[in-house]
């Protein structure tokens, strides 16, 4: 097998990108200017920025073989990656806005590894039809020969397959309330810091940011902190509802005989491919806020799939902030079986309601005397510890919504753990992704006569727990989840328990 190389229209692509990284030094050279060095050297930097990025396509070279995917690349220090093609576990296809323009695919061969710094094999970039026929030949279903562009590749899955989910313009009303808008207030401001500090410039230049200071330095300071509460929730809710557009829209899922498909985004789009002998279960994932909304998040637990990556970004997700009765019912259809994604789950009984409500009780006393001791010796007004009482009614709710959403079940053959208050989780996982079970007993928990019980997988986060569950419970239901798996353990149990009865 020849080795090839990556497409010549990534030459057109990294410049552009590392000129964009520049953006905030080029304004103030151009357009602003200085009287030192600084800028001099700054455009020499990304010269050498562009230059790298030239030089990457000449070093860059990769090939498939029967058995291997191989990757070259580094021009003074050469480097070669090597992945069996039978620890690929998925192929991730994602296209920028130049990409797009330009016909390209950005490729993520993933290998399906726990370590979350591992970002797999990557060919930056591809044509759209070498890097459709590529995934294909490389999940081992490719049907045709010819190279099909990655459009005609999708249309051709979504028919043959059934649409499971579609994105609808009425789920955008979700967007405010994932306050993703925060994260793209941070990177907006450390773009602007970065902008003032390269061109030199100061704040009160402007007459608008100075009109804006002087006016709320005349106004009292309730009244100024309630103005920039309001305007930041505002600005927050309407930056979440772009970012929710622009990593959803065009949404899709598809399900075939054998795949799971997802397709989305509007300027970055990105398409991934879920394979259903991989998948090992579901999770409806309920934000506090997404909650009292009526909204929920579907993700699925699979092999090949990193968790913990965030919604926006991740490749685990199945379905968007959207009803939460539409994310039971994509969970329901996924694994075949809508029973665990609404059925009623066990509770843990009174012991495990008390610790709940210990540990709010024991928060809020703590942050009550804390404001106690401080306030005679720091000077504080005499109604400011006061208003800290209200947090042991605030605990006191939040403790009892976390026993009320703590739960677990066992139903069609698969496992249901439910926690959480301010992010409520449902997890449905089939009993044959159970590896392992750990059975956890902290101090308090032995006095209670409660476990944490663990089921261990090698799909998605690696293990999955329900807390303060009675420990026969937590027994029984490992045993019937997993049949065999712990008779050893159990008879050494009831052995130990004969030789105390013995004893006494």
């Amino acid at each position: 097998m020849t080795w090839r190389r990556l497409s010549p229209k990534m030459l057109a692509v990294h410049p552009v990108q590392e000129t964009i990284r520049f953006l905030p030094v080029l304004v103030g050279v151009l357009f602003i200017g200085s009287d030192g060095q600084g800028d001099l050297w700054s455009l020499v930097g990304l010269g050498l920025a562009v230059g790298a990025g030239l030089l990457r396509w000449f070093a860059t070279t990769y090939r498939i073989t029967p058995s291997h995917v191989q990757l070259r690349r580094g021009l003074l220090r050469r480097q070669e990656v090597s992945v069996p093609r039978d620890r690929v576990r998925s192929v991730d296809l994602t296209a920028r806005p130049l990409q797009r323009v330009l016909g390209l695919n950005r490729v993520v061969i993933g290998t399906g590894r726990s370590d979350r710094t591992d970002e797999g094999l990557t060919l930056d970039a591809l044509n759209r039809g070498d890097a459709a026929r590529l995934r294909e030949e490389l999940l081992r279903r490719s049907t045709v020969d010819t190279v099909e562009p990655l459009d005609t590749v999708h249309a051709r899955v979504a028919g043959a397959g059934t649409t499971i989910a579609r994105l609808a313009p009425a789920w955008i009303r979700f967007g405010p309330f994932t306050l993703s808008g925060i994260a793209t207030i941070g990177v907006v401001v450390g773009s602007l810091t970065n902008l003032v500090n390269e061109s030199r410039l100061r704040p009160d230049q402007f007459g608008l940011l100075r009109s804006v200071a002087a006016r709320l330095a005349a106004t009292p300071v309730t009244t100024a902190v309630a103005e920039v509460t309001v305007l930041a929730v505002i600005v927050v809710a309407v930056l979440s509802a772009i970012t929710y557009v622009l990593a959803f829209w065009n949404f899709r899922l598809t399900r075939t005989d054998a795949t799971l498909h997802v397709t989305r985004g509007l300027l970055t789009t990105r398409s991934t491919t879920i394979e259903l002998r991989r998948l090992r279960g579901v999770e409806i994932s309920e934000p506090l806020l997404l909650r009292a909304a009526g909204g929920a998040r579907c993700l699925a637990i699979t092999t090949g799939l990193r968790a913990g990556r965030g919604a926006e970004h991740g490749g685990s997700i199945l379905l968007p902030p959207a009803p939460l009765a539409q994310a039971r019912r994509v969970a329901g259809e996924v694994i075949g079986d809508p029973v665990p994604a609404t059925i009623e789950t066990n509770r843990h009984g009174p012991r495990a309601r008390r610790r709940r409500h210990f540990r709010a009780f024991m928060f809020a006393a703590l942050v009550t005397g804390a404001l106690l001791l401080l306030w005679w010796p720091a000077g504080w007004r005499a109604w400011e510890w006061p208003v800290a009482l209200g947090l042991f009614a605030i605990c006191a709710l939040l403790a009892e919504d976390r026993y009320r959403n703590l739960g677990h079940a066992f139903a069609g053959g698969r496992l249901v753990f439910q926690y959480g208050s301010v992010l409520r989780r449902r997890h449905v996982l089939s009993q044959e992704g159970v590896i392992g079970w750990t059975v956890r007993r902290s101090f308090f928990q032995r006095r209670s006569g409660l476990v944490t019980l663990t089921a261990t997988t090698a799909a998605g986060r690696q293990h999955y727990s329900t807390v303060d569950i009675p420990a026969a419970d937590a027994i029984a239901l490992a045993d019937a989840a997993t049949p065999g798996m712990l008779t050893p353990f159990l008879r050494a149990e009831a052995g130990a328990a004969a030789r105390a009865r013995a004893v006494r």
